[in-house]
């Protein structure tokens, strides 16, 4: 017992098992026998070079310690444990535990359930499992199809439906060859014709779609598939196939039973979709009161609407107003996204389900209602014998009496604007001004939209208030504040004015009136560059406005590119080719270029679109005189004459262009004409006393004692002149120099800028200020109206036969029509383009917003 000893507790009793150096089996990693009888455990390795016999004759010898042979007791009586006879390895008879030794043995690790064996064999697929995974591939396909459409993908949506088709027909042919045809699955079947047959309908294949269809409704072994005749129906109509839509529609209508009532209800409203697109709206009401009979609805209820307006019904189009308005929608209250109480989680839950798929499809269809209702109201009233604000206030009052109780200010608003349209502002500003006492929301749409009527008006002071309540309801609001804006342009406060455009650009990237009329603040203010980037941006945002091209041109041309100037002006002329404002404008810019054949190009065709705009008639004029043309010359003047008769200059250039031209009797008679006109007129009297002179007629001291008075009146009139002029020169001088270019507010009178905006409660109503083509800001050199009169004075007046011997300025009753010089721009100011012109004058821009 001394040699016994108890382990201590932190020993461990089965450490050393597993311990082993892998250099000693290093000579067995690479004998596959050896690996074998590991892994399977069936034998031991057999012997190198031979066979143990399996008696002891061939059993092996032990050596004991002295190195002596000795056999072993047992040999002679019983085979070796683990001999291998006849080349079989033979079960071990000795018994151990399981795993456990106290030696190692061939380096085998410790696995008692085999894992190191690897996986067990694939058992072998019978029939059936192969056709069962043959389905699922099928189903497979059907689910990605699907997806594809959902994702727009159309044409994988075909592929993999027809790849569907021809997994199926292989299935149910194997099913036949292998005499199981009891168990097809029509269900897959019937899946997989349907979505082919969709996905032909979805990729416009229209005749692979009927026959695919037809295919599924004649196979008597489908239940239900009558239904798909609806499908077929809709084919035919969009194949504008009406006759043969109907009769597919009515065929479904047939299959289908009493139970099914939306189903049917919307078959029915199918049938009448069509025999309105036939113009058939006796059977379209037909079948439309007979949906709003058994299953109202607001699709079907507008519809109705819609046909009684176009057969003339005037009475049963309020009944079915009523019966639209009526209509459950069967949304629940939205009292149910209030929280009950400040449990965090029941918020976060209510939160989730406001903005969830179904929230959407109730605001969607909550949105589709109001649309129909407002549309249907807005469609009534119109088209009553009675008045218009009568039949709107019975719209308003049922709609007060009804669910869509928040409509009736939207109806409202829109009796203000078609008032408006009617030209009928009073009535219109009496209902804006009932929507003070509303929310803040149609408070502001409200009192902008007056604030841009008294703008209309030239009522700034009501404007600014209106646009000041405005913003005050609403700060946010870019039309309030760019009427605002619009109220401070009109004093000349152009910097205060910027400001108000560029809180509303804050407020609105896309407000292209605000981005305009900062455009315009910048070019009063002459800073070109500002104004350049903003109408640039604007050009970004309106591709196509013609405006917006011009006041790039103009501002070119301010800067002094006159190239960048007529390229822009060139691009509106793509726009609007027919504009003889742009085409005068052209003409300008090439004949300050000095290009005097593509000037008299553009004003030649400026004339021929618009003949009455006296600066183009007379460039002309002067043109043909200085190229000796002067009858052609005598034409222009002549027009002149006819639009401004009381100026006798047009005149006096006719008769000048008959005595250049050689035609004496002519130039006669037209001075005697204009002497009858302007008795006093001096030039006048000059021509006739050197005329009649040099022919020899008898009324030369007539002409003469005439001419004397007229030229002592002259005389008498300029004294008075002269001696006013010292105690009125201070006045015209504070005149002149407080005179600045004003911006044209007037409102647009043509069909294309005369529209005035309609508004929801979130619709605003605001303008876009108007720029005159004339700024003081222009280069320096001698206007165009000046040149052109000075070229007048001496083609009139020059040293040539029978003509005055001195020359003489034209009488104080000529009355040069681009104005006094003295009130003219000093630094080569453009003249201003007439009222009617589109491009010179930057009018209120209602026109940019929407209807």
């Amino acid at each position: 017992m001394e040699n016994v000893h108890q382990a201590a507790e932190e020993d461990d009793l089965y450490s050393g098992y597993n311990d082993f150096n892998p250099a000693f089996y290093s000579e067995f990693e690479n004998d596959v026998g050896f690996q074998q009888a590991v892994r399977t455990t069936y034998g031991r390795r057999p012997p190198i070079g031979g066979k143990f016999p399996g008696t002891a004759i061939g059993a092996r010898p032990l050596f004991s310690s002295s190195g002596s042979r000795m056999p072993l007791a047992s040999s002679m009586g019983r085979p070796v444990t683990g001999a291998v006879q006849d080349g079989l390895a033979r079960p071990m008879s000795a018994v151990k535990a399981a795993g456990y030794s106290s030696t190692l043995t061939r380096g085998s690790a410790f696995d008692p359930l085999g894992r190191s064996r690897g996986p067990a064999p694939p058992l072998e697929d019978t029939p059936e499992e192969k056709l069962k995974l043959l389905e699922k591939k099928i189903n497979t396909l059907i689910e990605e199809s699907c997806m594809a459409q959902s994702t727009g993908n159309l044409q994988l949506a075909l592929d993999k439906a027809k790849e569907a088709h021809r997994e199926e027909r292989a299935l149910v042919k194997q099913r036949e060859q292998s005499g199981s045809a009891d168990h097809i699955n029509l269900d897959l079947t019937y899946s997989v014709q349907l979505n082919l047959a969709n996905q032909y309908e979805k990729n416009e294949m229209h005749p692979e779609a009927l026959s695919s269809y037809k295919a599924i409704v004649k196979n008597k072994m489908f239940s239900n598939a009558g239904r798909l005749k609806v499908n077929m129906g809709n084919i035919y109509y969009k194949q504008k196939n009406y006759h043969k839509a109907i009769k597919f529609y009515r065929m479904a209508l047939d299959q289908i039973s009493n139970a099914h009532k939306d189903m049917r209800s919307k078959i029915k409203h199918s049938i009448a979709v069509v025999f309105i697109a036939m113009g058939q709206y006796s059977d379209a009401i037909t079948s439309l009161e007979d949906i709003m009979s058994e299953t109202p609805n607001i699709t079907a209820g507008f519809n109705l609407i819609l046909c009684y307006h176009a057969a003339g019904d005037r009475e049963k189009m309020k009944k079915a107003f009523q019966k639209l308005i009526s209509v459950p929608l069967g949304i629940s209250d939205e009292d149910k996204y209030i929280p009950p109480n400040d449990d965090t989680s029941s918020k976060m839950v209510i939160e989730a389900i406001k903005n969830d798929k179904l929230s959407q499809m109730e605001r969607d269809l909550k949105a589709r209602a109001e649309k129909y209702i407002t549309t249907a109201a807005k469609l009534i009233c119109p088209a009553m014998d009675a008045s218009f604000a009568s039949e709107f206030d019975w719209c308003v009052d049922m709609v007060k009496n009804s669910q869509y109780v928040q409509l009736a200010n939207d109806l409202e608003f829109h009796k203000a604007m078609t008032c408006l349209r009617q030209k009928d502002h009073n009535q219109a500003k009496e209902i804006l001004k009932t929507f003070e006492k509303k929310d803040s929301k149609m408070k502001s749409a409200a009192a902008t939209n007056l604030s841009f009527i008294y703008f209309q008006e030239k009522d700034f002071d009501q404007a600014d208030k209106y646009a000041d309540l405005a913003m005050s309801a609403d700060h946010y609001n870019p039309a309030a504040l760019t009427n605002k804006g619009n109220t401070v342009f009109v004093k000349q406060d152009y910097e205060k004015a910027a400001e108000f455009y560029k809180e509303a650009l804050r407020n609105d990237s896309l407000c292209t009136e605000s981005l305009h009329n900062l455009g315009l603040a910048y070019k009063r203010l002459n800073h070109l560059e500002e104004a350049l980037d903003c109408f640039l941006k604007l050009h970004a945002i309106l591709k196509n406005s013609d405006q917006v091209m011009y006041q790039l041109a103009d501002i070119y041309e301010l800067m002094g590119d006159r190239q960048q100037a007529i390229k822009w002006l060139m691009q509106v002329i793509c726009v609007t080719p027919t504009d003889p404002h742009v085409l005068a404008k052209l003409g300008k810019l090439h004949n300050d270029e000095g290009d005097k054949s593509q000037a008299l190009h553009y004003y030649s065709e400026s004339f021929r679109l618009f003949p009455c705009k006296i600066d183009v008639i007379e460039w002309l004029g002067v043109h043909y005189i200085e190229s000796q043309f002067f009858e052609k010359a005598t034409q222009y003047f002549e027009r002149a004459t006819l639009i401004q008769p009381t100026q006798v200059k047009w005149q006096l250039m006719e008769a000048s262009c008959y005595r250049k031209s050689g035609n004496y009797q002519k130039a006669l008679e037209t001075y005697k004409e204009i002497h009858r006109k302007f008795p006093e007129n001096v030039d006048c009297l000059c021509f006739l006393v050197r005329l009649s002179t040099d022919m020899g007629l008898k009324e030369v001291q007539e002409y003469a004692t005439k001419l004397k008075k007229a030229e002592k009146m002259k005389e008498i009139r300029e004294q008075k002149v002269k001696s006013g002029q010292g105690s009125t020169a201070g006045g015209r001088r504070e005149g002149s120099g407080g005179s600045a270019a004003v911006v044209s507010t007037h409102v647009p009178t043509s069909p294309r800028k005369s529209g005035v905006m309609e508004s929801q409660p979130e619709s605003k109503r605001f303008s876009r200020l108007s720029d005159s083509e004339g700024d003081s800001n222009h280069s320096s050199g001698s206007s165009r109206g000046e040149r052109l009169s000075a070229k007048m004075r001496s083609l009139t007046v020059s040293n040539e036969p029978y003509e005055a011997d001195s020359q003489k300025e034209l009488d104080a009753s000529y009355m040069d029509p681009l104005g006094p010089q003295i009130e003219r721009p000093k630094t080569g100011a453009k003249k201003r383009v007439d009222d009617d012109d589109d491009f010179g004058d930057e009018e209120l821009g209602d026109d940019l917003l929407p209807e």
